[in-house]
């Protein structure tokens, strides 16, 4: 009899073995960062090649939300983390100690067995004589096969359906995002993307952020607000350029700021302006500087053009008359659209171009320059090059670049002067870059065009080839001057970057911009406070340089009694930390509540989201960007966030998830994030919890059974336990609980701080878990064994309950309070809760009458006929029944109350402030309606010791609007009642 449902454990082990093994295997087959290209077609093709691969699987098991779950990954082309989180840690972790329980318990069961059989008369009894094949096999195989049937018979304590419970909630739970409103954003009409649902609670987790600046932090919404030309600076104001101060030829030392730059109107206001006198010569060399300077913009850069329809365009001299509708550019960088439409409105009008020819008008008269090369802009350069011939026959290179690439190959121009000009616009905040030209000789050229051709045909190091030949051309330069445009921040920047500081998240903002013009935006932003002691690592030549300079920061950071640190460190003293002095760096980085990293390369930033990674805390690191230069750090960190910005879609497809601004990231984190972080832990500990429960019974009435591997439980509930009769409790517990109002969550962000570290998985929660776990089990059994065991006045005939009716009792029992207890951990309740809770106990009673009140054909044996009816008949048993489900909640209730009054956490106490703040009924938890029941007081009694309260009931009156959003659209927002019907 006690091998009788082996075959069925078998099946269902090997069956969610198999389930779980499909989907790990479609999860692992590459790194969550092992992107598909951006050729690949996300079409049917590929997704009807997966359902085939698939369709075996789909059809043994008939699930219907794994089609789904493939579907999506299919279409998304996400994969896993090549490092598990810190709940699959945890799982595995947890996996193991119940797999040495189970071992344990396999082996004391073999032990006890032949230590009890030692006796002749419980050896072989005589009502079970053995076999004479029985009396003559090995004692040693004999044991093992023992051995291996008690792993069978108590194999349901590992939790095999946990992990597809799990993938369902990642899963499911991922659309909450996308449903969200307050994640989306009308403007551009963008809703929240999820590309992996496999790292939903890693939001809730995060310690570190590292960002982009530039369409992150940023609208990257460029306008062009000044320019220095040979010297001179200039502003654009109401379409004309306006020097700032003297030219260089100014017979007047002292000019008015801002003085009218006449040449903007016309040539004779430039002879007749009191303020600035020139003779005709320097006029005709100043109008050359400014048309080559502008040529340089409109030559130099990738721009399209939707429509081309030019007349009318830039008739007059520096201005045009070009209207929107006539002229359209498309760019992949906004700063180059802005350039190019500032040398339109300033009479160089960029018309078009095709693959030989670029066509510009200058001062309404059409020029076409033959496009020789293009030299592409790469981040280790840091500029862009075109060679072109011009209508007169000259061969000029226009380069542009950052003034950290341009200015140290220049041997001509007015270098100085634009380098104070351009660390001037740095300290407004504007994004700077340099141009500069050069002119070939024809043999010069002849050399270039050879050099250039026999690198880009190369078979081998064809990259190296061309850096080395670029470098050859992009030398001896004559600088023109530098442009400034002005990058505004998105919308509640700093109040969300506020945010996560008080949540305890370390910001850091890694950029490719000039060392003024981040630290100005980081001011700007937040990111910096004024009364924060700002400390720098800048400019170091060398490994001693830097390591002396960052012993110095460190004793300051010791010294100093200030709260707050902020450390700016450049690129290029970056790569010389990292490679010599890595530890030192990371010390000071530990003490700085934030860090702005300048000039960095995007591969720059992959390496410092790494080392934070692999520092000894191991903490959970997520990166934001929104261009392609921002995918290698996207891809880094734990958790990669996507801005679907105006840099194309490359960060957004490279992300696990993407959002349409800067500002959702808090919502994101602090009430996704935290949602999704306590559902799993819950989810998790808790399924321990139930098949503890279920086992441990089965363990204990071995001891009634001489360990003869007979089972307590019948073959179709063993089955059913996991699958139906506990399942959706927790299922739709880890979608819809909220032990929190959203709208408290984002205000006070420190709650963040109570769930980092995993804290809700930490091994004094699993051992309360499995404790009240085992003390339940205890109770089942002992106390069926107890009360009703040994009663023969059970039964109206006198019988006594037999085994199958012990077994069903202990069952009943442990459904009841496995679910219930579900119920006490429930804050949020919906009608959905209430149908699947006190749905999955009526579903076992009615399944129980209907399994055991037939004779079915299709069973070879039919245990249970008639028990569970026998059962449900006796008022004793019902009387057991409540008897041990209030026992077993009653000590979980009792410590509830106890941890609440003596020590409350953070967010137990928020719960209780949200609550009297919002709700008028006085000593109440919840709002009753007039003419309330006696039980009242008692479900009041019961509320505040669950700490939740019905959303049908509550009236939320928020004192103070919300910091981030104005109304909360989001479905997980409690519905509200008003107050006057408490």
């Amino acid at each position: 009899m006690g091998r009788m449902i082996i075959t069925q454990q078998m099946e269902e082990i090997v069956s969610y073995s198999f389930s779980f093994y499909i989907s790990f295997m479609e999860r692992n087959s590459n790194s969550k960062k092992t992107r598909a290209p951006r050729s690949m077609p996300l079409g049917p093709e590929s997704l009807l090649l997966r359902g085939a691969r698939l369709k075996n699987t789909k059809e043994i098991f008939g699930v219907a939300v794994y089609t789904g779950m493939e579907t999506k990954m299919a279409l998304n082309y996400k994969s896993k983390s090549q490092k598990r989180s810190a709940v699959e840690k945890s799982m595995n972790t947890f996996l193991i100690v119940y797999l040495i329980i189970l071992i344990s318990e396999a082996i004391i069961s073999t032990i006890l067995k032949y230590t009890w059989q030692a006796e002749e008369k419980w050896d072989e009894p005589w009502y079970n004589q053995k076999t004479e094949h029985q009396r003559n096999s090995s004692k040693i195989l004999k044991f093992i096969s023992d051995f291996l049937a008690f792993l069978v018979l108590y194999n349901f304590i590992i939790p095999i359906s946990l992990y597809v419970t799990v993938e369902m909630q990642k899963f499911l739970g991922s659309f909450f995002i996308g449903w969200d409103l307050d994640l989306y954003h009308e403007e551009s009409d963008q809703k929240a993307q999820v590309n992996t649902s496999d790292l939903n609670e890693e939001l809730g987790q995060v310690e570190y952020v590292f960002t982009d600046k530039t369409g992150t932090l940023t609208e990257n919404e460029m306008q062009f607000r000044e320019c220095s030309i040979n010297g001179v600076k200039y502003q654009e104001i109401n379409g004309r350029l306006v020097s700032e101060g003297p030219t260089p030829d100014s017979s007047e030392g002292n000019l008015p700021y801002l003085s009218s730059f006449s040449r903007l109107n016309n040539l004779s206001h430039l002879a007749t302006s009191s303020s600035f006198r020139t003779s005709p010569e320097n006029e005709t060399e100043l109008i050359k500087e400014h048309d080559l300077f502008f040529k340089a913009v409109s030559l130099c850069h990738t721009v399209q053009i939707s429509n081309v329809q030019t007349d009318g365009i830039g008739d007059g001299p520096w201005q045009s008359n070009l209207a929107p509708s006539q002229l359209e550019y498309y760019a992949s960088s906004p700063d180059e659209k802005a350039l190019v439409e500032a040398a339109a409105r300033f009479g160089i009008v960029f018309i078009g171009s095709s693959e030989e020819t670029m066509e510009v008008k200058t001062l309404g008269k059409l020029e076409r320059y033959k496009l020789l090369h293009v030299l592409e802009f790469d981040s280790d350069r840091r500029r862009m090059s075109v060679i072109v011939q011009a209508p007169s026959g000259e061969k000029l290179l226009f380069v542009k670049g950052a003034e950290s690439s341009i200015l140290p190959e220049c041997i001509g121009g007015e270098i100085e002067k634009t380098r104070i000009h351009v660390d001037e616009f740095a300290l407004k905040g504007l994004r700077t870059l340099c141009m500069a030209y050069r002119q070939f000789t024809s043999k010069e050229y002849e050399e270039i065009d050879r050099r250039l051709f026999e690198a880009r045909t190369a078979l081998q190091q064809r990259e190296e080839k061309l850096a080395d030949v670029f470098q050859f051309i992009e030398k001896d330069l004559i600088l023109l001057g530098a442009t400034a445009v002005e990058d505004k921040l998105q919308d509640k920047v700093r109040e969300t970057i506020e945010a996560l500081r008080m949540a305890g998240i370390k910001v850091w903002v890694l950029t490719g911009d000039k060392h003024e013009t981040a630290v100005s935006v980081s001011l700007s932003c937040g990111h910096f406070h004024r009364t924060m002691n700002i400390l720098e690592l800048i400019n170091q030549k060398s490994d001693s340089e830097c390591a002396e300079q960052l012993r110095q920061l460190a004793r300051r950071i010791t010294e100093d009694h200030v709260i707050q640190h902020g450390l700016v460190v450049d690129g290029t003293s970056l790569s010389l930390a990292l490679r010599e002095h890595e530890k030192l760096f990371m010390e000071v980085c530990r003490n700085c509540s934030a860090v702005l990293c300048c000039r960095m390369a995007p591969l720059q930033k992959a390496k410092v989201i790494r080392l934070i990674k692999i520092s000894p805390e191991k903490p959970i690191t997520l990166a934001v960007g929104d261009g392609a230069n921002d995918v290698s750090m996207i891809q880094e960190a734990h958790v990669g966030i996507g801005i679907m910005g105006k840099e194309g879609r490359q960060a957004a497809r490279n992300s696990d998830y993407a959002i349409a601004r800067f500002k959702f990231l808090s919502k994101l984190l602090f009430v996704h994030g935290h949602f999704y972080y306590i559902r799993i832990a819950t989810l998790v500990q808790y399924f321990f919890y139930k098949n503890v429960c279920f086992i441990t019974p089965q363990f204990l009435y071995q001891f009634y059974c001489l360990f003869s591997q007979q089972t307590l439980y019948d073959s179709v509930y063993l089955t059913l336990y996991n699958i139906c009769f506990t399942s959706l409790p927790i299922l739709i517990y880890s979608l819809l609980e909220q032990h929190i109002d959203p709208h408290v969550l984002q205000n006070k962000p420190t709650l963040y701080r109570d769930i980092s570290k995993n804290r809700q998985l930490s091994i004094k929660t699993f051992l309360y878990w499995t404790l009240l776990g085992f003390s339940h089990a205890f109770i089942f059994f002992f106390g069926s064994y107890f009360l009703i065991g040994k009663d023969t006045s059970l039964l109206g005939n006198g019988q006594m309950f037999g085994n199958w009716t012990f077994g069903t009792l202990v069952f009943t029992v442990m459904v009841i309070t496995v679910t219930v207890k579900m119920a006490l951990e429930t804050h949020f309740w919906t009608w959905i809760n209430h149908l699947v809770t006190w749905g999955s106990i009526l579903f076992y009673f009615v399944f129980s009458l209907f399994y055991g009140g037939i004779l079915w054909p299709f069973l070879g044996s039919q245990n249970m006929y008639f028990v569970f009816i026998q059962l449900l008949s006796s008022g004793s048993a019902w009387f057991a029944i409540i008897l041990m489900v209030v026992t077993c909640l009653f000590l979980d209730i009792m410590k509830k109350v106890f941890d609440q009054q003596v020590h409350p956490t953070n967010i137990e106490k928020a719960q209780l402030t949200e609550t009297n703040s919002s709700i008028k009924c006085l000593d109440s938890m919840c709002c009753f309606s007039e003419g309330e029941t006696a039980c009242a007081s008692i479900g009041r009694m019961l509320e505040r010791v669950i700490g939740r309260c019905s959303p049908t009931h509550v009236s939320r009156s928020w004192s103070a609007p919300d910091p981030f959003y104005t109304n909360d659209r989001s479905i997980l927002t409690l519905s509200t009642m008003d107050s006057s019907t408490c």
